[in-house]
């Protein structure tokens, strides 16, 4: 690993420099062809809480080395506790034409994802960002299958040709560095929210958000009840606060593909339509969703009464 320089994110829209970890690392690595022939033709970026993420980080950069297309340059930022941050830290020292995201935890489906992901913003130019296809792996536990299914977005359902959609997320997700940058890049403000924010920034900059056919990968949920619980408790809380202070940037992420997306709906509008589906839920049996719904609602509730300043999230 070589030391990689840590510049200003000058073209940051929405910037947050408190609570940068003094610790916090930024590291480049290059592929063996990259450094050969020049500048990479894309620069992947993964942010990274310790580096490790339970095997699964190492078992990614694996992956990466074993990847049809090996074009590429890849950042590391570990430490940061803002993914915007980090990845807007990604993309200022970038070398690369395009960005591409992964999750620490990500693990890839497709030995040749990378390339297709190239290929479509090379021979697509109204298309700004393009991400893959989450699926259930074939290792996957009866616990995890079964929360992929009950639980909405957490799994991607199928295309067969490249597709509109919101559900183009940063588990797997390409992007053009100039219009990343044109629109401001991630929203470092918000720690929830940031790929329905950055789909919106991409489509009123005039491109489109897709998802491409054969590019697997997996994100999974945690693999115990508890772990779960937690997790939809902590994303309650920072739902509630980006609700108390930053409202104007909390957009809706629909459940399928489609063409036509409804950005926002009003407050009361999402808690009765939250309860609804939890009553839906509970006649078809969804004790997990049922669950995590509660786990959820209780985290947003405390989050909404108990952050008082942004610093605090």
């Amino acid at each position: 690993m070589n030391k990689a320089v840590n510049r200003n994110r000058e073209f940051v829209l929405y910037r947050n420099d408190r609570g940068i970890p003094p610790d916090r690392e930024i590291r480049r690595l290059d592929t063996e062809l990259r450094t050969r022939e020049g500048y990479p033709k894309v620069s992947i970026i993964i942010p990274t809480s310790d580096g490790y993420r339970n095997g699964l980080f190492p078992a990614l950069l694996s992956q990466l080395s074993e990847q049809s297309f090996q074009d590429f340059e890849t950042i590391i930022v570990k430490g940061d506790p803002r993914q915007g941050r980090a990845i807007n830290t990604g993309a200022d020292i970038a070398r690369a034409r395009y960005l591409l995201t992964l999750d620490d935890d990500t693990s890839l489906a497709s030995a040749d994802a990378i390339e297709k992901l190239y290929h479509v913003l090379e021979a697509h130019g109204s298309i700004g960002m393009a991400g893959g296809i989450n699926v259930i792996p074939p290792g996957a536990t009866p616990f995890v299958r079964r929360v992929m299914r009950e639980v909405p977005r957490r799994f991607t359902p199928p295309v067969n040709e490249i597709t509109d959609s919101d559900l183009a997320e940063h588990p797997l997700l390409i992007m053009r560095k100039d219009v990343f940058k044109g629109v401001g890049g991630e929203n470092e403000l918000i720690p929830r929210g940031l790929d329905p924010y950055l789909r919106r920034e991409f489509r009123r900059a005039g491109c489109r958000v897709v998802v491409v056919p054969g590019v697997h990968y997996s994100h999974l949920p945690p693999n115990t009840l508890p772990l779960l619980i937690t997790q939809f408790y902590r994303n309650g809380r920072l739902a509630g606060f980006c609700n108390k202070f930053y409202p104007q940037w909390v957009f809706e992420t629909p459940h399928t593909h489609g063409r036509e997306f409804m950005v926002q709906r009003s407050f009361s509008y999402r808690a009765a339509r939250y309860l609804v589906n939890m009553v839906k839920r509970a006649c078809k049996g969804h004790l997990i969703y049922l669950t995590v719904s509660l786990a959820y609602a209780v985290g947003f509730i405390r989050g909404y009464a108990c952050y008082r300043d942004e610093t605090q999230a």
